[in-house]
C-alpha cells in the first residue's frame, strides 16, 4: 500500500495487493482476503469497515451451499455471472432465481442457501453487507 502526497501523476498498470492514492483504494480481484466460510461458497473480502463488508462469492457448477444467514446485517448483491437460486422460508420450500445482471437484497436473519442450478458454469456475486455484528451465521437449516 502506498500514499501519494502532492500532485497526482498518471497512474498506469498498478499491481500489488492494494494500491492507494488519496481517497481511492483498489483491491485487485485476485488479491481478495478469505471471507467467512460456508460449505459450498468460496468468499473473498475486499473491504471491511464503517458498518459494511464488500466482497465476492463464488459457487461452483451444480453446488448447493449450506444453510446460513447474515445476522443483523442486510445483504445487497449483484450477480456478475451465472444463475443463482436462493432457497429460504419455512422448511426451505420457497425459492427465487437471480440471473446475471440482476441485483438482489436479503434482509437480516433470513435463513437461506445458495444454489447454482447450472451443471457447467460457476456463478459469481459481488455483495455488500450493511450493518453491525457477524457477517455470517451458519445454521442447520430453516424452521419447519
Amino acid at each position: 500500500m502506498w500514499t501519494l502526497r502532492g500532485s497526482l501523476p498518471k497512474v498506469i498498470g498498478l499491481s500489488g495487493v492494494r494500491s492507494r492514492v488519496p481517497d481511492v483504494e483498489v483491491m485487485r480481484g485476485n488479491d481478495l482476503r478469505p471471507g467467512d466460510p460456508t460449505p459450498g461458497i468460496v468468499r473473498g473480502r475486499a473491504f471491511d469497515g464503517a458498518g459494511a463488508v464488500v466482497g465476492q462469492s463464488r459457487v461452483a457448477a451444480g453446488v448447493v451451499s449450506g444453510w446460513h444467514h447474515h445476522g443483523t446485517r442486510t445483504l445487497f448483491g449483484y450477480l456478475v455471472s451465472g444463475r443463482l437460486r436462493f432457497d429460504f422460508g419455512r422448511g426451505g420450500k420457497d425459492s427465487i432465481e437471480v440471473r446475471a445482471g440482476d441485483f438482489f437484497r436479503i434482509l437480516p436473519k433470513v435463513i437461506h442457501r445458495d444454489v447454482n442450478p447450472s451443471p457447467t458454469e460457476e456463478l459469481v456475486v459481488v455483495n455488500v453487507l450493511v450493518g453491525d455484528g457477524p457477517a455470517l451465521v451458519n445454521v442447520a437449516g430453516p424452521s419447519r
